[in-house]
């Protein structure tokens, strides 16, 4: 069964096209990846299923709710169901990292402070970091702050669970923290995982789907193992990284002759 359906997406910033009847399926509890070449529009995707962004036409329904017909109360009842790991992390940072995951308990419940307390202390547990609750922001290494910020993103148990790059400027140790992490909470939780991400060997250890686009469309879905043997040349490019290919290495330029030697080339 699907959690988001898009049908038929156009978006458009100013004169640039980002998507030009784009259309996929994501089912439920499983990790959907969705990759492509910078400036794709894989974050603006993101931001669009989450209500941030209204498309020009076509439709996006999260568990069969049109999110682009909602009221701001329907909005905000709906981004309940839904947690954000920005890539930024984007912490509050006058806020102690207790604070920072009890933060949406506050704002969305109406649950007793013993309670909060109790839940903030399980979601940091759960990332490692509950003998970090009293740390601030500025205190915490890059990968610790991913960590903390993926406890607030799963502090209202989510259906749905969006990342933005989860393994950007990650060292080895922690950005196989983050996998292990997205992969245990997704299976213990049941929720559905959304993935962004550029990284492609470390996605696809943990991707039950990926979705390629490029020029405002899907232009590739299916397994990783599928992906892989894809007998699309631009596809297979990406997922290998290749420098040179159906995406060329060079920009459009004349003869490289011409701008040394001018016209006696």
């Amino acid at each position: 069964m699907d959690l988001i359906e898009i049908d038929n997406l156009f978006f458009r910033r100013g004169e640039r096209v980002i998507f030009d009847g784009l259309s996929m399926r994501i089912p439920k509890g499983r990790i959907t990846a969705i990759m492509g070449p910078s400036g794709t529009g894989k974050t603006t995707l993101l931001r669009i299923i989450g209500g941030q962004l209204k498309p020009d036409s076509g439709s996006v329904k999260v568990d069969g709710v049109d999110v682009c017909s909602l009221s701001r109360k329907g909005l905000f009842e709906l981004r309940r169901r839904m947690g954000m790991l920005f890539q930024s992390s984007a912490l509050f940072t006058d806020l102690s990292v207790f604070e920072n995951v009890a933060f949406p308990l506050r704002l969305h419940t109406d649950i007793d402070d013993d309670v909060i307390r109790d839940l903030s202390l399980m979601k940091l547990n759960a990332v490692g970091l509950r003998g970090a609750r009293d740390l601030m922001p500025s205190q915490l290494s890059g990968g610790m702050a991913r960590r903390v910020a993926l406890a607030r993103a799963i502090a209202l148990d989510p259906d749905l669970l969006m990342y933005d790059e989860p393994f950007t400027g990650q060292d080895p140790i922690a950005m196989g923290v983050v996998l292990s992490l997205i992969k245990s909470l997704n299976d213990a939780l049941g929720t559905t995982s959304v993935l962004v991400s550029h990284d492609i060997h470390e996605t696809i250890s943990i991707a039950d789907q990926i979705f390629v686009i490029s020029d405002g469309q899907v232009i590739g879905s299916g397994t990783p193992a599928e992906l892989q043997q894809h007998n699309s040349e631009r596809i297979r490019q990406f997922m290998n990284g290749l420098p040179d290919g159906p995406v060329p290495f060079h920009y459009p330029a004349d003869d490289l002759r011409f701008d040394l030697l001018g016209g006696d080339a």
